[in-house]
C-alpha cells in the first residue's frame, strides 16, 4: 500500500480506495512515483549513475517498466531536476537527464532540460537530513529561464532519488508559478524515511 500523492509506502496489503501518508499535504507536486525502493542493488545502480554516465541493461529495464506502468497521459514535457553550474562542472554530466532521456525514448514525450534551472548551489542532501534541513537547501534554489516553454503544460519532473520530496516540491512550485498546470514526479528509487 502507499500513498497516493508521495508513493510512501505504508505495508503490504492493497487498500481498496486511495490513502495518504499526511506527511505530504504541503508539497507542491500533483502525484510522485518510483521504480523501486533505495537500498540494495538499486541503491548501487543509482550510485554508480553519480560517477558514469551510463545506464546499464539493468537500470534501463527498472526504468522502462515503472514508466510504462505509470500513470502518465496528457504528459507534454519531461524535465529533469537541473543540477548548479559547479555541480554539473563536477560532475560533468546531469544524471537526472540521463534518466529523463530514457523515460523520453520509451514515452515519446520531449525532454525540455534548459527550461528549469538550479539559480543557487546548495549542498548535497545526505541520507541524516530531516525534512526542514532538505527544505532549507532549496528554498528558492530554482528558476524557470523559458516559462512561454512550460505554460499550460503537464510536466513530468524526472530524478534519480525522491527522499523527503522537498526538491520536488519546490521544482514544481516554481514550474507551476510559471504557467505549468500540472506537475508529476518519477524518480528511480523512492528513499525509506523512518
Amino acid at each position: 500500500m502507499l500513498c497516493n500523492k508521495c508513493g510512501a509506502f505504508f505495508g503490504d496489503e492493497a487498500a481498496p480506495v486511495p490513502v495518504f501518508c499526511h506527511k505530504c499535504d504541503d508539497q507542491v507536486y500533483d502525484k510522485a512515483t518510483a521504480s523501486g525502493v533505495y537500498e540494495n542493488a538499486l541503491a548501487a545502480e543509482i550510485i554508480g549513475l553519480k560517477s558514469t554516465p551510463h545506464l546499464g541493461k539493468r537500470l534501463k529495464s527498472v526504468i522502462n517498466a515503472a514508466i510504462k506502468h505509470s500513470d502518465l497521459p496528457g504528459t507534454d514535457l519531461i524535465i529533469p531536476i537541473p543540477l548548479s553550474k559547479l555541480r554539473l562542472i563536477e560532475r560533468g554530466f546531469n544524471q537526472a537527464e540521463i534518466i529523463a532521456n530514457e523515460c523520453s525514448r520509451v514515452t515519446g514525450i520531449p525532454v525540455d532540460a534548459s527550461s528549469l534551472a538550479r539559480r543557487l548551489h546548495t549542498p548535497m542532501h545526505r541520507v541524516g537530513m530531516d525534512q526542514k534541513a532538505r527544505e532549507l537547501t532549496v528554498i528558492k534554489a530554482f528558476e524557470v529561464l523559458r516559462p512561454k516553454l512550460i505554460d499550460g503544460k503537464n510536466i513530468l519532473l524526472v530524478d534519480d532519488v525522491f527522499t523527503s520530496g522537498a526538491t520536488s516540491s519546490y521544482c514544481a512550485k516554481v514550474l507551476k508559478k510559471n504557467g505549468s498546470r500540472k506537475v508529476n514526479v518519477f524518480t528511480v528509487a523512492r528513499a525509506i524515511l523512518h
